[in-house]
C-alpha cells in the first residue's frame, strides 16, 4: 500500500509461489524491489510486518508496534489474506481439479507421505455414557466424500464408554475385511482421537503388516477447528500452522466423520428406545406387539397413530388400544 499524507493512494497484491521453503522474511526480500521497478518507486520509508535482512541505499525499514503505521501494517495483511482466501474460492470453483490436486500435492508434502493420499478413510466414535455405541468410517476419494463407501459399525464386544476399545474393534473389523476381499487398501487413515486411539489402531495395523500404512490421529484443542489440535503422527505429536491448506482439509473429514457417527447414534439410539417403550406398556405381549407392528411398520408409527387406528388394529381391544395411546401422548 502507498500512503502519501495519512491517506491511501495505491494498493497492489503481489502474488509469489514458493519454489522451496522460503520463509516470509525471504519472500519480502523478493517482493520489495520487484514492486519498486514495478511501480517506479522511490520512498525513503517502507513499512513490514517482519524483520529483513535486505537493505536499500537511502531506505529506511520501520516494522511499526502501535499508532497510525501499525494500523496500516495490519489492514495490509488483512487485504492478503482476504486476497488469498478468493483466488483459493476461485480456484476452487472455476477449476475444482486443481484444487483437489494442489490439496494432494500439500499434504503429500506436509506428511511426508511417498505418494498423494487420493484414497482417505476417517473414524469416529460415538455413544452418550457408554449407551448406544457406535463407530463410523466415512471414505474421501480424489478430495471428495464418496457416501456409497461410508460404513457405521454397531460396537460388540465393548461394554461402557471405552473410546480405546472401540476404536480397536472397528478398525480391526474395517481392515480385516478388507483384506480378506482383497480390497484396495487407503493412503491415509485419519482417526478422530488422541495418541491412546492412535496407540491402539497403529497395534492393529502391525498386527495386519501394515506397518506403513499412514496414519494420524487429531486431538481436539479447546475448541473445534480452533486450529489447537494436536495431531500425532508416525510417533510423534506436532501442530499445524492454523492457515495450512492441509489443516482445514483434514478437519472437514474429521467433522464428516463426527456428523456420520453422530447421525447413526442417534438412529440407533432412537430405535432403542422406541423398543424399549413399546415392552413397556402393561398388557402389551409379544403377539399384540407383533400385531401392532406388522399394522403399523415401525413403533415410530404407533407413536404418531389416533386412538381409533390404534383401536381397529386385529386383536387390540378398546381397553388395551385407550392404554397404548395414553401412554404416548400423556
Amino acid at each position: 500500500m502507498m500512503i502519501r499524507e495519512g491517506s491511501l493512494v495505491h494498493s497492489f497484491t503481489l502474488e509469489l509461489k514458493k519454489k522451496m521453503q522460503e520463509s516470509p522474511e525471504q519472500l519480502l526480500e523478493l517482493a520489495i524491489p520487484e514492486i519498486r521497478i514495478m511501480f517506479e518507486s522511490n520512498v525513503k520509508l517502507i513499512l513490514l510486518s517482519h524483520t529483513i535482512e535486505y537493505e536499500l541505499p537511502g531506505v529506511k525499514f520501520q516494522i511499526p508496534i502501535r499508532g497510525d503505521k501499525f494500523s496500516a501494517i495490519q489492514m495490509s495483511m488483512r487485504n492478503a489474506k482476504a486476497y488469498r482466501i478468493e483466488r483459493l474460492k476461485n480456484i476452487q470453483i472455476v477449476d475444482p481439479d486443481r484444487h483437489v490436486n494442489r490439496i494432494m500435492a500439500q499434504m503429500k508434502q506436509d506428511l511426508r507421505m511417498p505418494t498423494e493420499p487420493r484414497h482417505i478413510e476417517c473414524f469416529d466414535n460415538s455413544n452418550i455414557q457408554g449407551e448406544f455405541p457406535v463407530s463410523a468410517c466415512v471414505v474421501f476419494r480424489d478430495g471428495k466424500p464418496s457416501r456409497n463407501e461410508y460404513r457405521h459399525f454397531n460396537v460388540k464386544t465393548v461394554i461402557g464408554a471405552d473410546d480405546y476399545a472401540s476404536m480397536e474393534e472397528v478398525v480391526l473389523r474395517r481392515y480385516k475385511r478388507l483384506l480378506k476381499e482383497a480390497q484396495p487398501l487407503p493412503q491415509l487413515i485419519i482417526i478422530d482421537g488422541g495418541k491412546g486411539q492412535y496407540s491402539v489402531a497403529k497395534e492393529v495395523l502391525d498386527e495386519f503388516g501394515l506397518h506403513d500404512l499412514p496414519m494420524i490421529a487429531i486431538a481436539k484443542g479447546k475448541e473445534r477447528n480452533s486450529g489447537n489440535e494436536t495431531f500425532f503422527y508416525d510417533g510423534k505429536a506436532y501442530k499445524f500452522e492454523k492457515n495450512d491448506p492441509t489443516l482445514f482439509f483434514m478437519q472437514r473429514l474429521r467433522d464428516e466423520a463426527h456428523r456420520f457417527a453422530i447421525t447413526s447414534h442417534r438412529a440407533k439410539r432412537a430405535k432403542g428406545i422406541r423398543k424399549s417403550m413399546l415392552d413397556q406398556i402393561e398388557g402389551i405381549g409379544s403377539i399384540r406387539k407383533r400385531a401392532l407392528l406388522n399394522h403399523f411398520g415401525s413403533a415410530r408409527a404407533v407413536e404418531s397413530a389416533s386412538y381409533d387406528e390404534i383401536k381397529s388394529v386385529q386383536g387390540v381391544e378398546e381397553k388395551v388400544a385407550k392404554k397404548i395411546y395414553n401412554f404416548f401422548h400423556e
